[in-house]
């Protein structure tokens, strides 16, 4: 029997996915022999009903993975990973990624050691990361809208049309500045190295307490982009744009209108990920980014 403070485990993994059924099964089964309880994603339950320990499992939505369990396992890639971050937030319940997909910023633990990673994190040998989520509402008259946590971005972009859109920006009610681009990102450390990275921004070292706000392609060469605490409060007021939105995470998004306003600011809660006593973050930057190997 494993000794735990983690008696009820949560699992989740990207649906449909075939290389998830087996480890999935694997993992079922050593927790049932260990005398855990397993609550799986009710929307897993399609692609694992045939797995024989399911009738020794709770069936449960995503945000009651959050509610009723001690941690919760991500397999799947970083994709999966947000998607049930965002759910499980207001829980504080800790998380570990489980890498299925090909890029696996978030998921650290790979399926090659799954067995003595796994055995290990929940025997208490982990180290813990917190990572700050952004929570944002929408205001159109006044009134809001839209509300959503994020962990990488909330990202203010034009549509279909393909015109620039236009906006003003502040921070702590104090007016920062009027941009005309295809958009704006407002970044986690965590989403430092997504679509942030790739538009031009700073890597931002995970447990840093700031956000980066990176334009997107702006039309005046001075904009860039510019680091601020995690404590302040942003606000961007569409001034023009007739197909503009704004995406949490790039999973949801919400059309605009002229004069909305975006208002965002930190979580009240972070999200503990727990990772292998092995993980170095710098390492993982160096290989998924592909920087060149230390010499001396």
């Amino acid at each position: 029997m494993l000794s735990t403070q983690f008696q009820r485990i949560g699992i989740a993994c990207r649906i449909a996915t075939p290389e998830a059924f087996g480890p999935v099964s694997k993992i079922v089964q050593t927790l049932l022999d260990d005398g855990l309880e397993v609550y799986l994603d009710e929307d897993n339950y399609h692609d694992l009903a045939q797995m024989p320990q399911i009738e020794h499992c709770q069936i449960v939505s995503k945000s009651d993975l959050g509610r009723h369990c001690h941690v919760v396992m991500v397999l799947g890639g970083d994709g999966t990973f947000l998607s049930v971050a965002r759910k499980i937030a207001p829980f504080y319940v800790p998380i570990i990624g489980i890498n299925l997909g090909r890029l696996g910023f978030l998921t650290q633990v790979p399926v090659e050691t799954l067995a003595t990673d796994l055995r290990n994190i929940l025997s208490g040998k982990y180290l813990p990361e917190d990572l700050i989520l952004l929570e944002s509402k929408v205001v159109r008259d006044d009134k809001t809208i839209k509300q959503s946590l994020a962990l990488n971005d909330v990202v203010l972009s034009r549509g279909g049309l393909g015109q620039m859109v236009e906006f003003e920006v502040f921070i702590n009610r104090q007016f920062v500045y009027t941009q005309r681009s295809d958009g704006l990102i407002v970044s986690t450390p965590t989403g430092s190295t997504a679509y942030s990275l790739a538009a031009g921004g700073p890597i931002l070292q995970s447990s840093m307490h700031a956000l980066a706000l990176v334009p997107i392609c702006p039309q005046s060469m001075t904009n860039r982009p510019i680091v601020i605490s995690d404590t302040s409060e942003i606000e961007i007021m569409l001034t023009k744009g007739m197909d503009a939105r704004v995406h949490f995470d790039g999973q949801s998004f919400i059309d605009l209108q002229k004069l909305d306003r975006i208002i965002i600011r930190r979580y009240r809660n972070t999200l503990r990920v727990l990772h292998p006593t092995d993980y170095h973050y710098y390492r993982t930057l160096r290989t998924k980014l592909h920087w060149g190997e230390q010499l001396v």
